[in-house]
């Protein structure tokens, strides 16, 4: 009669244990139907990214070349005309051994920042813009020293730097200036770096860094520096964001060589200093 209740017992086990099992089976089964599960392959990309993002300049055959800018992209200072712009032009064909050809120099002396950005909106800048390979950028020393075409009064008769500056040199271009003049210059240099890439994405955009041209004035090398300083790292900030884009320094060049590159205005650079900024910018373009 024991073994009886026992073998019914196991049975009942049995029996719920079974039932349980096909129970979560089936509920389950609906789940699956309801929200079934999908197996996504990541296709891979074929090849590293940021590679193939644009031509790079060793696989082009030709460079076309457009500059813009202020008086520097220009030339001013230079007195054989050739300034950074057709001095890099004719040092990137000799190194490279390719056809280099300057489709246009759009400098003009005094332009701005705010003077760019409207200027990047004409049909005809547009134009030379998409149709270059490398294009040149110089803007933001009218921005920051404002007035210094007239510092020439702070020299002396040979030409040299005397060390201060006039009453009327100190009015126009002051720390004061210098410093107010920043934050709403470099943002416009943000949105004009932005603009050119956007016209042309492809081009490889070199933008040629600021110097102090001051930086034996005592009123205005330490605010110089620092602005310069800034101004430059706002450039990077942008830069740093798209592919075949650079700044070119030339802080450094001028900082302790004022005499040796900058021309008889205290401001722009001379041959000299066109020259080692041309190398620089071929250098980047290399």
């Amino acid at each position: 009669m024991n073994s009886s209740k026992w073998i019914w017992r196991i049975v009942s086990v049995a029996s719920i244990a079974t039932t349980l099992v096909l129970l979560v089976g089936f509920i389950y089964a609906i789940k699956d139907v309801n929200a079934p599960q999908v197996v996504v392959e990541i296709e891979r990309p074929s090849q590293p990214i940021g590679e193939g993002v644009a031509d790079s300049m060793d696989n082009k055959k030709e460079y076309k070349i457009a500059a813009i800018g202020d008086s520097l992209a220009k030339g001013t200072g230079d007195q054989t005309g050739s300034g950074f712009v057709k001095r890099s032009v004719e040092s990137l064909a000799k190194s490279s051994g390719k056809k280099t050809t300057l489709l246009n120099n759009l400098g003009i002396n005094g332009l701005t920042t705010d003077g760019l950005v409207k200027k990047l909106d004409e049909e005809g800048v547009q134009y030379v813009l998409k149709q270059s390979d490398i294009i040149i950028l110089s803007i933001g020393g009218n921005d920051l020293f404002q007035g210094a075409q007239l510092l020439s009064s702070a020299k002396g008769k040979s030409g040299e730097s005397t060390g201060t500056t006039s009453t009327n040199s100190v009015q126009d271009v002051t720390a004061e200036k210098i410093t107010s003049a920043l934050p709403k210059a470099s943002a416009q240099l943000k949105v004009a770096l932005e603009k050119i890439r956007t016209i042309n994405p492809d081009s490889y955009i070199i933008y040629v860094g600021l110097y102090n041209p001051f930086g034996d004035l005592k009123e205005l090398k330490v605010v110089g520096n620092e602005a310069v300083t800034k101004w430059n790292n706002v450039a990077l900030t942008t830069i740093n964001k798209y592919e075949n884009m650079t700044l070119v320094p030339t802080f450094d060049l001028f900082t302790h060589n004022l005499k040796r590159y900058l021309s008889t205005d205290h401001f722009h650079p001379n041959a000299e200093g066109y020259q080692q900024i041309a190398n620089r910018i071929v250098q980047g373009i290399e």
